[in-house]
């Protein structure tokens, strides 16, 4: 009952900042997971896929609960994110099947060093207009035809990195439409929540089937998530939208450095 209740709480607070900033909770999940839930700290956790099985289900009903926040804040262009979603989902549930690639030493080394890049990446760039503009000042209908087919294209590779990370793909998703089709980023995390909803429920499918969810710890912090998500909406909508890029940024930079230091230290 102890632990339900931990991870019910770690639940809430990875769910509100998830949805805060568009990612799902699964980049703070993995991470916790590995470091104290795996042996040589804790035994919940065989290996690597369990990990992300059981993030990825806490990552869907975060998605799940956010995005019903955000469609009643109407923050999500649906005519961009039903593609996008769509464009996910062979790339989540192929994922799903190789995930067991990623393991050990590579595994951490692949995705810290990922987080970090993008980390800094959105840091240098939180100052340009594209990282400050207001939900209010964008238009979907203005957005050319080779940027959507441009996103539709990306989101492939995202539900792939989210299937495999257990992460969602948000860290993916959120930077490409707020730099490259210069979405706002209130808008491009709602949008992101969409379709980080459709791609995590596919990857679920696909780890289910190969028994890589443990479902007890699955669903206490999935419940907390679907609580945090609500807050995580609402405190969106107050956000400066810089701070949602900067937030999003430091702790992907943050992540990525220990997760290398863990996978060259094993």
């Amino acid at each position: 009952m102890l632990d339900f209740i931990e991870l019910f709480i770690l639940g809430i607070g990875v769910g509100s900042f998830g949805a805060l900033v568009g990612i799902g909770g699964g980049l703070i999940m993995v991470p916790l997971f590995m470091y104290f839930m795996m042996p040589p700290s804790g035994s919940t956790f065989a290996n690597v896929q369990e990990v992300v099985g059981t993030s990825l289900f806490g990552v869907l009903l975060n998605a799940l609960s956010g995005t019903w926040a955000y469609f009643r804040q109407k923050r999500i262009i649906l005519s961009v994110a039903m593609p996008f979603a769509l464009a996910t989902v062979p790339g989540a549930f192929l994922g799903s099947y190789v995930s067991e690639w990623f393991s050990g030493p590579a595994f951490s080394i692949t995705f810290g060093a990922s987080l970090a890049f993008l980390g800094c990446f959105m840091y240098w760039s939180s100052r340009n207009k594209a990282a400050n503009r207001s939900a209010d000042e964008f238009d979907p209908n203005e957005l050319p035809r080779s940027k959507i087919w441009l996103g539709i294209g990306c989101s492939f590779f995202v539900g792939f990195i989210s299937s495999i990370l257990g992460i969602g793909g948000g860290v993916v998703h959120v930077p490409m439409m707020v730099f490259l089709l210069g979405f706002p980023p209130l808008v491009a995390v709602a949008t992101s929540t969409f379709v980080l909803m459709v791609s995590a429920a596919i990857g679920v499918v696909g780890h289910a089937l190969l028994a890589h969810i443990v479902w007890a710890p699955a669903v206490a912090v999935g419940c907390g998530a679907i609580v945090g998500a609500q807050l995580g909406a609402r405190l969106a909508r107050k956000s400066k939208p810089r701070l949602i890029v900067i937030l999003l940024s430091c702790v992907m930079v943050a992540l990525g450095c220990q997760l290398v230091w863990r996978g060259f230290s094993l």
